[in-house]
Parts: C-alpha cells; structure tokens; sequence
C-alpha cells in the first residue's frame, strides 16, 4: 500500500515536470528562473490555481504552495481572439513588470514597486495614445479621456503588472491586467488574475526581478497543448 508522502511526492514531481514543459514550450526563455502557472478546468471557468515555481540548481521546484484564484469573468482568451471589455484573461506567457500598491512598498520585496496616488490611472480608452498605459495625471480624467481605470482602489492595495499587450500596445486589444487582491474566493476579474491578500503579498515577495519572472496561463488543456 502507498503512503500518503509518496502519493504526495508523486504528485509533486509531476507539477514540477509541467512547469519544465510549460516554461520550455511556452517561449520563457534560460533567464527565467522564477515562473508563476495559473490554470482553470476550461476556457470558460473563472475559478483557477496558481502555483510558483522556481529554478534551483537547473531544476524548477515549488517555490510556494499552490493557491487558490480567480480569473476573468468569462475565462481565457487567446491574445489574437483577446478584446477589451470582453472580461477575459489573456492565454499565454507574460513577462511580470511592477508590482505597485496603494500600500507603502512593503519590507522584503526587490521587484520595482510604485506608489499609487489618487492622480493615478491606467487607461483603456482605446482611440487614446494613452491606452494600456500606466499615466500620472492632474486633471480632470473625464475631460481627457472616454475611459480609464482609477488605480487607487482597495483590490490595488498590493498588485502586479503582467506585461501583456505592450510591444506593441495593439488598441483594443485589453488593458490593465494584473495580479491583485480578489473580493473573495467565489468572485472574478475582468481580464485579471486574483488572490487573497495574504497570497498576492507572498508572490510579490517571492519574485526578484534579477531572475526575471513570467506568468504562464491558460485552461489546463491549452498549457498541454504547449507540449510539442
């Protein structure tokens, strides 16, 4: 009869020989050393799990334990299909970029952290030079822009930039998405990737921008379909 620690190491050494596959096959290239996996059942479902994985000694291991998330209110979308407002988080791999918060950078995090303020905006006005970008701004927002979203917000207390859409920046193609704090374990985002506070905090401790982390998402069928 198994015990439960083989069953359990078991397991444990298959996650960690997908999370060689997926980082391998996904595109994370040698100088990725720490990677963040996030998957759900289907396209369709909102309810997902993240686990951390990081290189050690040319070996990819878990980093934390797995966590519960949340995605987009209706799924995954593959980037080509990806539209904004379609409350969809985005399949693929994505660099990780500042972690930022209406918090002071808390003690122990090396990645670069920004302070939010109340001028503080990520717009998703798509017909604006602006879009998809993080602007600090004066004004009035609604003189300026037909759309925006106010980064000083609770659900921002601690957050993290996934790096999607930015090279170009395509219009219309979806904005501001993130990693950050979810409403609750049965909620969703609109195109995010969510957590408990207490987990969004131990992830933007974890990372070190030295070993230049991504994300890897999707539906667990598309993540295998990464496999070549």
């Amino acid at each position: 009869m198994r015990n439960v620690r083989s069953d359990k190491e078991e397991k444990e050494q298959k996650e960690i020989a997908k999370a060689t596959i997926f980082a391998a096959s996904a595109g994370v290239g040698e100088e990725t050393e720490q990677i963040i996996v996030v998957t759900t059942p289907d396209w369709n479902s909102r309810q997902a799990r993240l686990q951390a994985f990081e290189k050690v000694g040319g070996k990819w291991v878990p980093a934390l334990p797995p966590m519960p998330a949340v995605v987009g209110k209706n799924g995954y979308a593959l980037s080509v299909d990806k539209k904004e407002g379609d409350a969809k988080s985005p399949a693929g791999v994505y660099f990780l970029g500042t972690a930022f918060g209406t918090a002071t950078k808390p003690a122990g995090v090396t990645m670069p952290y920004r302070l939010v303020t109340r001028q503080d905006y990520w717009i998703d006005d798509k017909t604006s030079p602006d879009y998809n970008t993080w602007v600090h701004y004066e004004g009035d927002p609604k003189k300026k822009w037909k759309s925006f979203e106010r980064l000083a917000i609770p659900l921002y207390k601690y957050a993290l930039v996934i790096r999607y859409n930015e090279d170009p920046v395509i219009p219309g193609k979806g904005s501001a998405i993130f990693v950050h704090i979810w409403r609750g374990p049965q909620s969703y985002t609109a195109g995010c990737v969510a957590l408990s506070e207490a987990n969004v905090l131990a992830i933007v401790k974890w990372l070190d921008p030295k070993k230049m982390p991504a994300i890897v998402q999707g539906p667990e069928s598309f993540l295998a379909s990464l496999v070549k």
